[in-house]
């Protein structure tokens, strides 16, 4: 009995230090080349960030952001990124600062090249012409297998089927992304046993290389088997695995029930708490109410702490028609990543591109921004401690983090006077709090939050 406690109480210690090393800050470097990832190693880890999620890294072929997002072939990195050898030194820079590598996986579908051919081999007798012309460079850029030939037959994809409806399960996970007709679609893989084997060496590679986090592009376009037999434990080791499974809200929603509910039921994994982002932009939006922040999770509108990827802003949002709307106004996505980056629950992923989505260099140099520094700071300071409500209404929210610090935000235009009971809220009675976004420091018995502002205290 003493030994089933003691073991008891070590896997509990063992899984706080998993969820606490997972909640570190992942810096999305969505787009940069594996060079300026390297070259800003030790710039990223003085920031705060720990992991670093980079764009996909396998042989693709375009000067698009998208094209990234259509692989030819799993067996070499070869892209305008940058190729095998500049991910392998990037990999290495970051380590060497103490900051870890996130991979971009994209395994639901290959590259649509049915303008300039019809059949489906992969990477196909263009690209393999290219790797025969110079062998010295592309054996050296090798991840795994043979590259004189190719990689999928026809064999390997599902039959040429657009989706048709995106609330049909079977239609979303068998059938192919398509554009406006004639558009054929990205190819749809099936999840055969040589597909699943090649994608599972291509995991391995990047693992043998460093990596220990892979975000899974459009997860809810692959079914759980699918999953499940390419993401085996043995490959899931002391890694951070969470699936992009976009949802309009949280267990209500039908893509919640039909999609992200098995997902979380029948994988380990975790995933983008979409159900949390769209609660932030209702509880922001002009008739929203902050009340609804103080305990998301309670009527489904959050996942579990140790499986959210917390986020105020993705590549696809600004980068993707369709998702634009969900692009909040510039001060309530501030004062959302305050409340994101200030909470206890989650992993939070901070976006920074190079004004691929033309709006002004908006998200530019994100990851440098003055208050968002402050805000990793603040994030990093109170990780592992005991988040507490102290009030909150309408317009505001404000909760402790132990004794370390005090979150306050303010949504609307009219000033907020607040006043802290000492004993109940945790804090240190006499203590003298840091703002992490301005110059304040007090002790914080009584303070006024401005209008559309928000403070993050740190006790000095």
């Amino acid at each position: 009995m003493l030994k089933n406690y003691f073991q008891a109480v070590a896997l509990t210690f063992s899984f706080l230090i998993i969820s606490s090393a997972h909640a570190d800050v992942i810096l999305h470097a969505f787009n940069w080349k594996y060079s300026e990832v390297a070259n800003k190693a030790e710039e990223i880890a003085q920031l705060g960030y720990k992991k670093v999620l980079v764009s996909p890294a396998y042989k693709s072929t375009g000067d698009q952001w998208w094209s990234l997002y259509q692989p030819q072939d799993y067996r070499v990195i070869d892209n305008r990124l940058g190729d095998t050898n500049d991910f392998k030194n990037m990999v290495k820079a970051l380590k060497s600062v103490g900051v870890e590598t996130y991979a971009d996986i994209v395994f639901n579908d290959m590259a649509n090249e049915s303008l300039l051919r019809s059949d489906l081999n992969y990477p196909g007798n263009d690209v393999l012409n290219q790797y025969a012309s110079d062998q010295t460079k592309y054996q050296s850029l090798i991840l795994f297998g043979d590259i004189n030939q190719n990689l999928f037959s026809e064999n390997d994809f599902f039959p040429a089927q657009c989706i048709h409806d995106y609330n049909n399960v079977d239609d979303v996970q068998h059938n192919r992304i398509c554009g406006t007709p004639p558009d054929t679609g990205l190819p749809k893989l099936a999840y055969n046993d040589w597909v699943v084997s090649q994608q599972q060496s291509y995991l391995k590679a990047l693992k043998a290389i460093g990596v220990t986090g892979f975000r899974i592009d459009a997860a809810k376009h692959m079914t759980i088997e699918h999953l499940n037999k390419v993401f085996t434990p043995k490959i899931t080791k002391n890694m951070h695995i969470f699936g992009e499974l976009i949802t309009s809200g949280g267990k209500e929603s039908i893509e919640y029930k039909q999609f992200l509910a098995p997902y979380l039921d029948r994988t380990d994994f975790s995933a983008y708490d979409f159900p949390l982002f769209s609660q932030i932009r209702e509880a922001f939006s002009y008739n929203g109410s902050l009340n609804s922040l103080a305990e998301p999770k309670n009527d489904g509108h959050a996942l579990d702490n140790s499986r959210a990827v917390t986020f105020v802003i993705t590549h696809d949002i600004p980068m993707n028609a369709g998702f634009r709307y969900q692009i909040m106004n510039p001060t309530d996505e501030t004062l959302a990543s305050v409340y994101v980056l200030g909470r206890d629950g989650g992993v939070p992923l901070i976006y920074s591109d190079h004004n691929e989505s033309h709006d002004n260099a908006r998200w530019q140099d994100f990851y440098k921004r003055k208050d968002i520094i402050g805000m990793i700071k603040f994030h990093n300071a109170t990780q592992g401690t005991q988040m507490h409500i102290l009030s909150h209404d309408d317009c505001s929210i404000v909760f402790s983090r132990g004794s370390k610090g005090v979150l306050a935000i303010n949504k609307c235009a009219q000033d907020k006077t607040v006043s802290l009971d000492f004993p109940s809220s945790g804090l240190k009675n006499g203590g003298v709090y840091q703002d992490m976004l301005s110059s304040d420091s007090q002790p914080l018995n009584e303070f006024v939050i401005h209008g559309r502002d928000a403070r993050m205290w740190l006790l000095k």
